[in-house]
């Protein structure tokens, strides 16, 4: 268990700066999840971390050793790949014993390491299996096992349930977190997956263009985004053009005009300090509206149900609002009717604290 310390990293390849002074320090322990859009530099500073890359500037620190420069079997890091890269002549023992063969260790010791990695992720009655005769979730399992037979102080997962189907990768996202939890694993998990990270994270990175666009825990970025592009790329968000007006009677809420009408909302972007008649944009949750019998005179909109979707836990539609270019997306949970589209004229609305203000 380490803590990582990355300070000023910067990754070039040619003309193009993949990674631009990242600077976060991951704690011991901690399940670090990295996202972002394709090619936002995820991958590059995963593999930056692991030793497969050198940074053009910067710093990369294991609790205080310095290892920028350290090869990667010199790091004590395991890898598990998108692909798992399993020896398919080989079985199950044989595949997480692999390293430790390498390593010439003592065939006592070896067997009780891969016996206890095994243990760990629920594989130990498939020791003598061959890979071909796995499922998919249990070749994930295998891949875990021997990234960890050989006790490493910080882990990093590549997409790692990007193969599975997605009742095996439901079922995997808590193993992975109990697994890296009980082994005290600091663990780095690059994926593209928002539910994925939102579910089992301590904390998570979105990455654009090289750089951290907001770094908190999954609760913060969801319902604190910095910006527009961390709220879209976070869940979904129905954005309103507004100005603000007045600051509203709550510390850090303000007063915002709309097409659609006022809205209370507050600033989610503790770097910026927004002033009167600026143009902003409001980020407002799905799920976060509500259908009333009645318009508000603040915080809602009326319109004209254009389409739905039925999810089974949830319904999704999507409002046709005066004043608007875009329909409005609501979500309602555990639906007891679906309510069809036709020329009735529905009002929702939505809690102050729902209503991001963002930099526009």
């Amino acid at each position: 268990m380490v803590s990582i310390t990355i300070s000023n990293l910067t990754k070039r390849f040619g003309d193009v700066v993949a990674l631009k002074q990242l600077n976060v320090e991951i704690r011991k322990g901690e399940l670090f999840f990295l996202l972002g859009p394709s090619g936002c530099g995820k991958t590059t500073l995963l593999r930056t971390i692991a030793g497969f890359y050198q940074p053009d500037e910067g710093s990369l620190l294991f609790d205080s050793q310095d290892v920028t420069r350290r090869p990667p079997h010199r790091r004590n890091t395991a890898m598990v790949f998108q692909s798992y890269a399993l020896w398919p002549h080989m079985n199950v023992f044989q595949n997480v014993s692999f390293g430790l063969q390498q390593k010439r260790l003592p065939t006592g010791v070896i067997e009780g390491r891969v016996n206890k990695a095994l243990r760990t992720v629920q594989m130990d009655a498939y020791a003598s299996r061959k890979i071909n005769q796995l499922s998919g979730g249990q070749q994930q399992r295998v891949a875990l096992a021997r990234a960890l037979v050989v006790e490493p102080a910080c882990l990093l997962l590549d997409e790692p349930l990007s193969n599975l189907d997605a009742q095996l990768r439901l079922e995997m996202r808590s193993e992975i977190r109990r697994i890296c939890k009980e082994a005290g694993l600091t663990t780095i998990y690059v994926t593209h997956d928002q539910k994925e990270a939102l579910s089992i994270a301590d904390r998570m990175a979105i990455l654009e263009n090289g750089d951290f666009a907001q770094i908190g825990t999954p609760q913060e970025i969801y319902r604190d985004p910095v910006s527009r592009s961390v709220a879209t790329f976070i869940g979904e968000s129905n954005f309103l053009a507004g100005r603000i007006i007045e600051p509203a009677k709550r510390l850090g809420y303000w007063t915002v005009e709309t097409n659609a009408g006022p809205f209370e909302g507050r600033v989610t972007n503790p770097n910026w300090k927004p002033k009167f008649n600026d143009r902003v944009a409001l980020a407002i949750r799905p799920e976060c509206f509500q259908m009333v019998a009645e318009k508000p005179s603040s915080n809602a909109i009326q319109g004209k149900i254009i389409r739905s979707a039925y999810l089974g836990e949830l319904v999704q539609y999507w409002l046709d609002v005066d004043g608007l270019n875009l329909p409005v997306q609501i979500s309602c949970l555990n639906p007891r009717q679906i309510e069809s589209v036709s020329d009735k004229v529905y009002f929702v609305e939505t809690r102050s604290e729902d209503v991001s203000i963002l930099n526009s």
